[in-house]
């Protein structure tokens, strides 16, 4: 799709804003989704003049992480482009990874007897996982011949590099989760899953077990679960294959490092969802695309809480005037995937989404549901169509053929 547009790009003056309220859609519980409950008169109306279906992130029935489903509605195959999750972290978190450079995203825990009672350690507050994560950086800076440079995020997440004296294989990051994605189970082993990848298993496994030992008298946050083993990956900027001057409005240092990595401007900003709007409204005159992340939707969806992820769409729902004051060209209100509480966690429906511009159609849905976005214009597509309709509907696309 990319090699498809490049050559169709034409320079404007238009304003494009992505909203991703991460893990919007939803199941329905006692009969509504999550959406549906909530009180939404203001996306419902703009869905009314948009318009409104629903996309797959990856492919049908293939549930999503995170980086998979940002990419897709970035215009990135999330196929050819696999990014694992710890480099994401590492970017978003401001550290500066080399070649030579495994990034891991990890989680502090809570374990007893073995056994895995809390994958997130209660959300333990961030300057506690500041203050755990300063101290594992003071006792584990090496592990054989790999130095250790660690960085706290928010609330229970950090990131570790493992940096190595010279570049590795590629295949060399092929170690799985030691997250089961549940409760009650024992860690999983960071196998190696490639032979290249036997000298990081190696790694990884010291650093969960020395992690522990340092860790094991903490209430909570007494062992770290990693996940997304990766290296720096190659591929174009967003404005290399967008044409576009884009930045990044995200509190979350995860969603930082997507941008990151597809070269929008990142910069580090903390606060609410009001906080985001005001610095876009700042922004606003720099920039020809915003992308700006709503997150905590998705953590009521995986905590399994309907009323509380609801609640979190109805608080979005009264900022939303807002960024509509700004008047884009185009606006796009979508999720990275699904989150329904009914399973606490991401899965694989399709996602709802709306895109208001002066050359849609319009009028056949009459709220913003996963239900009212099936009627709509835009069908169910593939989430790496999103930006080149953005494009479209901005006037940034020229003709294709004679």
């Amino acid at each position: 799709m990319q090699k498809l547009i490049k050559p169709l790009i034409q320079k404007n003056d238009s304003k494009i804003i992505l909203v991703v309220l991460d893990g919007v859609g939803g199941l329905p519980i006692n009969g509504k989704t999550e959406l549906e409950a909530a009180n939404t008169p203001n996306l419902d109306a703009l869905a009314r003049e948009s318009a409104c279906g629903l996309h797959v992130p990856v492919a049908y029935g293939i549930t999503p992480g995170s980086g998979p489903g940002h990419l897709g509605i970035f215009g990135y195959d999330p196929i050819e482009c696999q990014i694992g999750r710890g480099i994401l972290e590492a970017l978003g978190l401001g550290l500066e990874v080399r070649k030579t450079d495994v990034a891991v995203r990890c989680n502090y825990a809570t374990i007893k007897d073995g056994i895995i009672v809390d994958r997130r350690a209660g959300r333990i507050p961030t300057e506690q996982s500041k203050k755990l994560t300063e101290k594992l950086q003071s006792e584990l800076s090496r592990i054989d011949e790999a130095e250790l440079i660690f960085a706290p995020g928010m609330e229970h997440r950090f990131a570790v590099l493992l940096r190595f004296p010279e570049p590795l294989e590629p295949d060399a990051t092929m170690i799985p989760d030691t997250d089961p994605q549940k409760e009650g189970l024992a860690p999983l082993y960071p196998a190696s899953l490639s032979k290249n990848a036997e000298k990081v298993s190696r790694i990884a496994e010291k650093l969960i077990n020395m992690a522990h030992e340092i860790l094991k008298d903490e209430e909570k946050a007494n062992y770290i679960l990693t996940r997304g083993f990766s290296g720096m990956p190659h591929i174009p900027t967003f404005q290399e294959a967008f044409g576009l001057k884009s930045l990044a409005i995200a509190t979350y240092p995860m969603y930082r490092g997507l941008a990151k990595l597809v070269g929008m401007d990142t910069p580090a900003i903390e606060g609410s969802v009001e906080d985001e709007i005001k610095f876009l409204k700042e922004r606003y005159n720099d920039y020809d695309f915003f992308f700006l992340h709503v997150k905590k939707i998705d953590s009521y969806g995986e905590d399994g809480n309907f009323e509380g992820k609801a609640a979190r769409i109805e608080e979005f729902d009264k900022l939303l005037p807002q960024i509509l004051e700004l008047k884009p060209d185009v606006l796009i209100m979508t999720g990275d995937h699904s989150t329904p509480a009914l399973m606490k966690g991401h899965s694989w429906h399709p996602v709802p989404v709306l895109l208001k511009s002066p050359y849609v159609l319009g009028g056949l849905c009459s709220a913003f549901s996963e239900r009212e976005c099936t009627k709509g214009e835009l069908g169910i597509f593939p989430a790496v169509n999103l930006i080149p309709l953005a494009l479209a509907n901005s006037l940034r696309l020229k003709k294709f053929g004679a």
